[in-house]
């Protein structure tokens, strides 16, 4: 490894950085391509059919249309969900946030 490592050597001819990011900054996603939009609908699908919410569903909404609030964290949103869909106290009928 050490012999690949010395014998490394400078690319010759005209050379420059094309991009140069701050550590830590925002990347924006490249599009996703319509197969991926398939799919992650399915996904997306089957979470809710056996229950299992949507938590980056939840952040966009809330940013959207409630800008204001702070959202839950995704433990308090799940635990939320849970009690909703499946209520601890007797007669009382939830409804999930979702």
């Amino acid at each position: 490894m050490s012999e690949s490592i010395r014998g490394w050597k400078k690319p010759q001819g005209r050379w420059h950085i094309q991009r140069c990011l701050p550590i830590g900054a925002a990347v924006t996603p490249p599009p996703r391509r319509r197969w991926q939009q398939i799919w992650h609908g399915l996904q997306q699908s089957f979470r809710l059919m056996v229950g299992v919410h949507d938590y980056q569903t939840y952040l966009k909404h809330m940013r959207e249309k409630h800008p204001l609030q702070t959202p839950m964290d995704e433990r308090t949103f799940h635990r939320y969900c849970l009690d909703a869909r499946f209520p601890s106290q007797a007669g009382k009928l939830g409804k999930c946030p979702c």
